[in-house]
């Protein structure tokens, strides 16, 4: 059983059709080996109460897999980084994997909203997003709109 809040004491979140399908896969993977088996609970849990909208129909304010997020731990000064899959993880290069608990934590929240989890140190820290950046498209994408 998870450590969460009630569903209704949980920011709302947006994640697209795609995205709910992939980090489904990637938490259940996780899951059943082992590693990373809390977080991915906790993915899981996001991924259930989501508010799933079609690709083209994701507000570009909200967090994604590749969104840079501006955002704050316990009112702490403001960090920037990109919400990547595991396998492109590097904290020390800005990008953060979604299979972590500030990772998890972000995914699908847009600027101003809260959210509690509970650090590597299993202690309880208050996350905020201050701001969402999303990539720009790939030059062929730009060519073909």
């Amino acid at each position: 059983m998870l450590h969460h809040s009630p569903k209704n004491m949980l920011p709302p979140i947006i994640v697209s059709e795609t995205e709910e399908h992939l980090l489904t896969l990637l938490a259940t993977g996780a899951e059943l080996t082992r590693r990373s088996e809390e977080v991915a609970q906790t993915l899981l849990s996001e991924m259930e109460r989501a508010d799933v909208v079609s690709d083209d129909a994701m507000p570009e304010n909200v967090v994604r897999m590749g969104s840079r997020v501006e955002f704050e731990i316990n009112g702490g000064s403001a960090r920037s980084m990109e919400l990547v899959f595991p396998i492109d993880a590097d904290f020390d290069e800005g990008r953060l994997s979604v299979l972590t608990p500030i990772g998890a934590a972000l995914i699908g929240l847009s600027p101003g909203q809260m959210m509690m989890f509970r650090g590597r140190d299993n202690r309880p820290h208050k996350l905020r997003v201050i701001s969402v950046h999303q990539p720009e498209p790939a030059a062929s994408a730009a060519v073909m709109a």
